[in-house]
């Protein structure tokens, strides 16, 4: 194998969600860190690959772990690097390893595969075409509250990372902050024995996890549906400028003709065309 750290992601539950290049970075690599040598030692046996190449690389010693990894690479050899489960960086350690193999001049190689959000949102069924993944919210509900108002505007599908020892109170802060009627989706244990996808309004999410105590056990993605988009009344005259104009020119130039042109909102232009590209597109 070429010399360079190589970002191995890892199944988030079923051990089959793995390709089968990262079982050839796994097999061939000289070196793999790993964030818990104990977890990675049961996916390297399953998949019948020798364990006893591991070293530890997590969120406490992840800098001093890096400097041997670095003298690793130095020496040519390889490294791959693996998080207990999903992409490491992601929510994971790692980013701190990466930037100084990076600053190195060494090479960084990504092994992609599982990823729990992108597996939430596949199965959840939000039929908009973005989304802001922000992962774990803050611990602290106070701190939550301020990170939700920033994001509540968005008109796109939030996601997030959530334990199970807290996921009471973020949900209870995410109705408090952008109210009842947005839907929220739990997908909760994705890929393993008890998974679980369920959809209902921000209202009534926390009547559904306290109907049954193991709806709060596993780990969490939770997907909520972005701000609705805001009511705009353009006049006819102005809609039909503003179309025309969308065929011709770039949106931005579009909506700046149309204000001169109608006298219409800038602002209220400027979401109308938005819309209408969504729909075009």
């Amino acid at each position: 194998m070429e010399s360079a750290l190589y970002v191995v992601a890892t199944p988030i539950g079923n051990l089959r969600d793995i390709t089968l290049r990262a079982l050839d970075v796994l097999a061939s690599a000289d070196v793999i860190a790993a964030e818990d040598t104990r977890n990675t030692s049961h996916l390297l046996t399953h998949h019948a690959i020798t364990a006893n190449k591991l070293t530890s690389l997590h969120q406490h010693n992840e800098r001093a772990a890096s400097d041997n990894i670095l003298a690793l690479l130095a020496q040519g050899l390889s490294v791959a690097l693996v998080t207990d489960a999903g992409t490491p960086a992601v929510s994971d350690p790692g980013a701190l390893l990466i930037q100084a193999v990076h600053a190195a001049g060494q090479r960084v190689i990504p092994i992609p595969g599982a990823n729990a959000a992108l597996a939430a949102l596949s199965a959840g069924g939000l039929a908009t075409p973005h989304f802001l993944f922000y992962g774990f919210l803050p611990n602290k509900s106070a701190a939550r509250s301020r990170i939700l108002q920033d994001l509540s505007s968005h008109p796109y599908t939030l996601v997030f990372y959530e334990a199970p020892h807290r996921i009471i109170e973020s949900v209870a802060d995410l109705l408090t902050v952008l109210g009842g009627e947005r839907e929220i989706i739990f997908a909760r244990e994705i890929t393993k024995m008890f998974e679980s996808i369920h959809r209902c309004k921000l209202a009534e999410a926390l009547e559904w996890l306290n109907g049954d105590p193991n709806r709060q056990r596993g780990e969490f993605v939770l997907l909520i549906s972005g701000a609705p988009a805001p009511s705009i009344d353009l006049s006819a005259e102005a809609e039909h400028t503003l179309k025309i104009l969308l065929q011709e020119l770039p949106l931005k130039q579009a909506v700046q003709l149309a204000t001169q042109i109608t006298g219409a909102n800038r602002n209220e232009l400027y979401q109308r065309a938005l819309l209408i590209k969504n729909t075009q597109n």
